[in-house]
């Protein structure tokens, strides 16, 4: 079973969805319950929203521990504000975040935000983006280096321990997007918006065993 934790917050229901479309055999559970989730093989935390609401939703549900749980058990995947909470701070509030891996949460800056062409880029940065593949992990299998990805954020996280980046992308100057340690993998990108790269992403997930 694979467990999309639900806190109240982010984008659950497509990416059950596009779970369920990788792994039809697999029984995939949007779910606030904590026997649940302790149950399952797999946790997915979702999060779409604005930080402190994110880890006030989080708090609010009694999640905060199961999820605490989850990250040395089992393979996990962090998705968006899914990731961002992993950290220490963000400066969105600032918020305090769940403190499991070193470093903040930034956010893009008002000036200097200029693409190789000239234009002015917008912050939130939603779209496509190109991600390298900043050292081998599972769930890059099948998945080419500089695969396109979709975005919707405006903050980033800055990690401390240069060995979490998984995967970088450029708007315009370089930013982590995507970070791995041991049983996590989380990502500032949505794969369940990714086409067939995400999807790829996810289906690497359902058979990961946790390994880096």
């Amino acid at each position: 079973m694979i467990a999309v934790i639900d806190y109240g917050t982010g984008n659950l229901r497509s990416v059950a969805k596009a779970l369920q479309h990788v792994a039809p055999d697999q029984s995939i559970v949007v779910t606030a319950d904590p026997a649940v989730i302790r149950q399952a093989e797999r946790i997915v935390l979702p999060g779409q929203s604005a930080m402190p609401d994110c880890m006030r939703c989080l708090a609010d549900s009694g999640l905060q521990q199961v999820v605490r749980d989850a990250l040395v058990e089992r393979p996990f995947l962090g998705i968006c504000l899914g990731l961002q909470i992993l950290f220490e701070e963000s400066d969105e509030g600032p918020t305090r975040g769940l403190g499991l891996l070193p470093g903040r949460v930034v956010r893009f800056p008002e000036y200097g935000m200029v693409g190789a062409s000239g234009e002015r880029l917008k912050v939130p940065h939603m779209g496509w983006n190109r991600v390298r593949q900043v050292r081998r992990h599972p769930l890059w299998d099948g998945i080419a280096d500089e695969t396109r990805f979709y975005f919707a954020h405006s903050y980033y996280p800055d990690p401390l321990d240069s060995e979490l980046i998984a995967g970088a992308a450029d708007y315009p100057s370089p930013f982590t997007c995507a970070v791995a340690r041991a049983n996590i993998f989380a990502t500032q990108f949505h794969p369940e918006k990714s086409h067939h790269a995400g999807l790829k992403l996810l289906a690497n997930f359902v058979t990961w065993d946790g390994s880096a």
